[in-house]
């Protein structure tokens, strides 16, 4: 006969299973460097990236999401602190948020200060200033970040050309036994991050926040050659049309792509400054390399996922900006075009299995994966800032209920800028990448479901204020009929009454 003491010692276990609250899943984030959605699952049929693909088929995929700048640095910190450029007052890549504009709490930061280890591999936080040096260790941070011991070579002379002159080239397929240490960053990187999550014990009750950052498509395209014969060079001519600047684009617009330019492999090509055009020889060896260094990076992608339990971990894979491949005859990123703007976002949840990839059309923004992580994570809801002032908020809005299938009604939008020392391309000050002293215009680009409007205005560096009676440029395209945004319909008097209402709009969600 069992006696109640039994029965209760018995029971015990069980008892104690059902008033635990559940294990909150261990959450990776991946960040890919300017990298555009050239993947399999999103539909392009050029890409080579099986590990990706296989992903996103138990996954969910939002096929409309875009960055905040398309630079660096303003957009991971934007997207580290679900803070637009605008107020965190960083556009370049010299100011840290904490001193220079607000003791801003990060995502890994929130998951710290709510019982995560928290750990960075790669590139996460911009190096330098504008992560105060340190990837904001040890506010965001469990532990130092780990940078790679070979990324102090990624701007070196390490690309052997075809006399064993080590160059610093843009494109450089390479053996990997010719390298610094025999390796590569993006792969020291995976290797650490996979011990990282080895080390972590599979029942302990600490869960674990890691951000993972490939350097890779990011330039120099190099990678294990290898990944070079995946494609092949005459796949790549007519990738656009496009050779020269179309003639209704306003030249504040334009970016020089000067960093291509810089390479040793195209500085003595005799491109013309600012327009260009590239060779078509060049056009297809640069987009050939760039989808070859994509590929690298998805192998490498699959030997990380491969080290995670699915079954007890948040993965969220994404790009912090695009990159121009010859759209509009323009290179690199620099822009607030769609190509230079818009990025993968993949989102696989065991709360929410699926057993083919979902895929999600709305308007989206990079500022959302704050909030969706932290509801997908069950921590307590990130609030909505109302204030420049508020520490610990997002402005963006969480994905959870998209997530579950329950959508929203209301039409979102997606905000986007940046910045320019004057009307015309220069080199010096540079109109690509010019410090926050040289800015003189600022080009905000609105994004809704039909429409791009982009409105270049007076920007004041020193008080981070804006006219909006002085406009060097309008650019309004319909993706209805033009996905490539090549017809500028500003000119047009019939597309008087959109341009208006979209101007309205963007200048009440810029504000003063």
């Amino acid at each position: 006969m069992i006696t109640a003491r039994l029965l209760l010692s018995l029971m015990m276990p069980v008892l104690l299973d059902a008033a635990a609250p559940p294990r909150r899943p261990n959450v990776v984030m991946v960040i890919f460097d300017d990298l555009r959605p050239v993947i399999g699952a999103y539909g392009d049929t050029l890409a080579s990236t099986p590990y990706l693909d296989n992903f996103a088929r138990g996954s969910h995929i939002f096929t409309r999401v875009y960055s905040q700048q398309s630079l660096c640095a303003p957009s991971r910190n934007s997207l580290l602190t679900g803070r637009r450029p605008d107020t965190l007052h960083l556009y370049d890549f010299y100011s840290y948020w904490r001193t220079f504009t607000g003791n801003f709490t990060t995502l890994p930061q929130y998951f710290k200060e709510h019982g995560y280890y928290t750990y960075s591999c790669g590139k996460v936080f911009h190096p330098g200033l504008s992560s105060n040096n340190t990837d904001d260790y040890p506010l965001s941070w469990s532990a130092p970040a780990f940078r790679p011991r070979t990324e102090q070579f990624m701007n070196s002379p390490v690309c052997p050309d075809k006399e064993g002159i080590l160059r610093k080239n843009l494109i450089c397929p390479v053996e990997l036994q010719t390298q610094p240490y025999k390796t590569l960053p993006d792969i020291e990187s995976v290797a650490e991050a996979l011990r990282f999550v080895g080390s972590r014990s599979r029942h302990s009750q600490e869960p674990f926040f890691l951000a993972m950052g490939f350097h890779k498509p990011h330039i120099n395209f190099r990678f294990p050659r290898q990944f070079l014969s995946r494609f092949n060079l005459s796949q790549f001519y007519n990738y656009t049309e496009d050779s020269l600047k179309p003639p209704d684009m306003p030249a504040v617009a334009w970016n020089p792509y000067t960093d291509v330019r810089a390479r040793d492999d195209f500085k003595h090509s005799n491109i013309s400054f600012p327009y260009g055009p590239i060779s078509p020889l060049q056009a297809a060896q640069i987009r050939q390399s760039y989808y070859a260094s994509v590929s690298y990076v998805d192998d490498l992608f699959g030997k990380l996922i491969g080290g995670l339990d699915l079954d007890e971990t948040v993965v969220v894979a994404l790009g912090d900006h695009g990159w121009s491949l010859g759209e509009h005859a323009e290179w690199a990123k620099y822009s607030n075009f769609e190509v230079a703007l818009r990025v993968p976002l993949i989102i696989r949840s065991p709360q929410f299995p699926v057993a083919q990839t979902k895929y999600y059309h709305g308007i989206t923004e990079l500022l959302d994966v704050f909030p969706t992580l932290v509801d997908l994570a069950g921590l307590p809801k990130l609030d909505k800032c109302q204030s420049s002032q508020e520490l610990t908020c997002g402005e963006g809005k969480s994905l959870y209920h998209q997530l579950m299938g329950l959508g929203r009604a209301d039409e979102h939008v997606a905000l986007s800028q940046y910045p320019r020392p004057g009307m015309l391309p220069t080199k010096h000050p540079n109109s690509d990448k010019p410090k926050l002293r040289n800015i003189k215009i600022m080009g905000y680009s609105l994004r809704t479901d039909i429409y791009r409007y982009t409105m270049w205005v007076r920007f004041h560096a020193q008080n981070f204020s804006r006219d909006w009676h002085d406009v060097y440029g309008e650019e309004l395209y319909d993706h209805r009929l033009d996905s490539g945004e090549e017809l500028n319909l500003m000119p047009l008097p019939q597309f008087d009454d959109v341009r208006q209402r979209l101007r309205r709009r963007l200048m009440e969600m810029v504000g003063s």
